[in-house]
């Protein structure tokens, strides 16, 4: 079985670099958003502080939204998905290397260019280390949620936008209390709370996401 997740994993991730431009396009775009915000707002020092943690959050997440009708879109298209769905192998162990993958390829480099922004917004280097935890710890839900929509809208004229509709509403925790936890260091408080409940969706996410993508998928290619 952990043969098999690797595989995936190891397939899914060689796919991603021949497609460079698609993790190029999220990674831009997850940037352009952050940047964009203080030369909208202005650039008073305590302002900036304060936002800082939401909008790399909301970036994160509308990036992670826009990357995500192209987790299964590939394996529909070649075929692989169907042989996927009707092979011996456990789906749910290739759903979880899939949304693996895709962490890795997005959640994962968007947790790193935190600490450049925390730089950018002038956040003292506690807050920007929470910052980057709380990312660390929360960005696996969005690609883990974000997988329950794709598989549901997959092959759809508008799936990317009923995807949004539908995993929005489930982001609306991790987003709280991941940005909350560098909040709380900017009130001096400890972020403890807010990391483990953080930490807590992830291990939620993690043990019911692959089950409801595995039957996503199949109501799909019904």
């Amino acid at each position: 079985m952990l043969n098999l997740f690797f595989s995936v994993i190891r397939r899914d991730l060689l796919l991603a670099l021949k497609q460079k431009s698609d993790i190029v396009q999220t990674l831009f775009f997850f940037a352009v958003v952050v940047t964009l915000v203080p030369l909208g707002v202005g650039a008073e020092t305590n302002l900036l502080r304060s936002m800082a943690p939401g909008v790399v959050w909301v970036a994160a997440l509308l990036a992670a939204l826009l990357s995500l009708p192209r987790l299964f879109a590939h394996d529909w298209t070649d075929g692989t998905l169907e042989q996927m769905l009707i092979s011996a192998e456990p789906l749910t162990v290739i759903v979880l290397a899939k949304v693996s993958a895709h962490w890795l390829v997005t959640g994962v480099p968007m947790t790193v260019f935190s600490l450049v922004f925390g730089v950018m917004f002038d956040l003292p280097a506690e807050e920007t280390w929470v910052l980057t935890a709380a990312l660390a710890l929360g960005t696996p839900v969005l690609s883990l949620v974000g997988a329950i929509g794709a598989a549901l809208t997959l092959g759809l004229r508008a799936g990317s936008v009923l995807t949004s509709l539908l995993v929005l509403p489930l982001y609306i925790p991790v987003l709280v209390f991941g940005a909350g936890a560098a909040v709380q260091v900017a009130m001096s408080v400890s972020p403890a709370a807010y990391l483990m409940v953080t930490g807590a969706l992830t291990l939620f996410a993690l043990a019911a996401a692959p089950f409801a993508v595995a039957a996503a998928l199949r109501i799909s290619m019904q």
